[in-house]
């Protein structure tokens, strides 16, 4: 198969969609030749990163987080803003390819030239989701948007991995009235940066402020992640297009605090340590799959600690023996 040449930087730096398109799918690849590719590529467009405002969202499924994505990136978009969107998408364990086709969610953006919209699947690792998705934000950001939202399907522990890939990072919540904090990890909520209640529209207004009332007693009698910061709770719906100009503007107080204290900087310097490491991480689990010891060890080896005739730590010294850790 004749395999087509590496994206230009230039043609990538100059906004071109398919060249970006490329690009991430380049990012994205395992191929060892690819890999070397995507990195010279990363190096020379690393100038013209870091001037992006990155916003990471999450929230329980049937928050609406995609209404209001498409929602907020086109209330920017009117701003005079170009918006990218990078979905995380849990990855299928027999295709590797991402199964959420947030896209199809996101009508307006979708067909929007001053928008981007990108589902990222997670590859099964945080690693993967902090490489890859870091990767196509550095990209997106080189082709000139300002704006980064990149959302988490909102399980497991991905919020943590894309809160430290991005400035600001944004809770929707549902309305309840009590129920809303059953729904969502205390952890998740100890790491925003704004929780916005969704879907504060019509009838459910009522029970949005209540819920609202709810988490902000909660944020009190929890020790904030920022002493910079106290997250504010907003009211907000994606799909009557509610709120969003003060959502929008809470980003950018807590973007401007975080500038005027030297905090962001600092911050975006310590992501890139914690990227690092989480592609090592990655690298380390690739050479073990792909070991030929391993692979030869490693059916009978799975099948003696399934069945608890080898306790998982001792599988654990055997396989890491075999690589010679």
């Amino acid at each position: 198969m004749i395999r087509r040449p590496p994206p230009d930087p230039q043609a990538v730096a100059a906004g071109e969609r398919s060249a970006l398109a490329r690009a991430i799918t380049l990012v994205e690849s395992k191929r060892a030749d690819d890999r070397k590719a995507a990195r010279a590529l990363i190096e020379a467009l690393l100038p013209r990163t870091g001037r992006a405002v990155r916003v990471g969202i999450t929230g329980v499924p049937g928050v609406g987080k995609s209404t209001m994505i498409d929602a907020l990136g086109a209330h920017l978009i009117e701003q005079g803003m170009k918006v990218a969107v990078l979905a995380v998408d849990p990855s299928s364990r027999r295709t590797g390819g991402a199964i959420l086709g947030d896209k199809t969610r996101m009508a307006r953006l979708a067909v929007a030239p001053e928008a981007f919209v990108r589902p990222s699947p997670s590859s099964g690792t945080l690693g993967g989701v902090a490489a890859k998705t870091r990767e196509a934000m550095l990209l997106c950001e080189a082709a000139g948007f300002d704006a980064i939202l990149v959302e988490t399907v909102g399980v497991g522990q991905s919020e943590t991995a894309v809160a430290d890939l991005t400035d600001t990072f944004l809770v929707l919540a549902l309305p309840g009235a009590g129920d809303e904090l059953q729904g969502i990890k205390k952890g998740v909520i100890e790491l925003a940066d704004i929780i916005a209640v969704n879907k504060a529209d019509g009838p459910g207004a009522q029970r949005a402020a209540a819920a609202a009332a709810e988490y902000r007693a909660a944020l009190r009698i929890l020790v904030p992640h920022d002493a910079l910061w106290t997250p504010p709770v907003l009211l907000v719906s994606g799909l009557a297009g509610q709120g969003l100009e003060e959502l929008w503007a809470a980003v950018m107080a807590h973007r401007a605090r975080l500038e005027g204290a030297g905090a962001l900087a600092r911050k975006r310097r310590e992501q890139n340590t914690r990227w690092m490491w989480a592609m090592v991480e990655e690298r380390l689990r690739e050479k073990m799959l792909t070991s030929p010891a391993v692979r030869a060890r490693l059916p009978d080896l799975e099948a003696a600690v399934a069945e608890g005739a080898v306790s998982p730590a001792a599988g654990a010294d055997e396989l890491a023996a075999l690589l010679g850790l």
